[in-house]
């Protein structure tokens, strides 16, 4: 069985993220704060609205951001394809570029959560897999 913590527990530490525009489009990204255990080229799966998807973690000249999340980890990887959850989070939420929301980091490096402050959310922990297996998978996903 899973383990489920809710984000106002004690195994979940909570940051405050921004929203902002990504590069010169007008599309929302997720501005992480610098305590975040995250880097740029960091693949992490984040969670929005309960529904668990994969995000790149990229960097510019303000920090680690990530600019869309997507339903696998192959589309998480590639430029463009597939539906951007987190554009379709923030539009079916009240915030708006400039404001912040909540980032709840429940496995450091591996399983964050985004949602509205004020709000609670409860997750499904999921493990990060052994980094031999990840290797495998991430050469099987290049193969194709």
């Amino acid at each position: 069985m899973s383990d489920r913590v809710a984000s106002d527990g004690d195994a979940v530490t909570t940051y405050r993220a921004r929203l902002a525009r990504s590069g010169g489009t007008r599309r929302p990204c997720l501005r992480l704060p610098d305590e975040a255990a995250v880097e740029s080229g960091d693949l992490i799966r984040l969670v929005l609205d309960g529904t668990e998807y994969h995000a790149k973690v990229e960097g510019d000249a303000e920090g680690a951001l990530i600019r869309g999340a997507a339903d696998n980890r192959r589309l998480a990887r590639a430029d463009g394809e597939g539906a951007n959850r987190l554009v379709e989070w923030v539009r079916g939420t009240d915030r708006e570029t400039g404001q912040s929301v909540d980032l709840d980091e429940v496995t450091p490096g591996y399983l964050y959560g985004v949602r509205v402050p004020g709000r609670r959310a409860v997750y499904t922990v999921t493990r990060q897999p052994d980094s031999s297996l990840s290797s495998i998978a991430e050469g099987l996903d290049g193969d194709r």
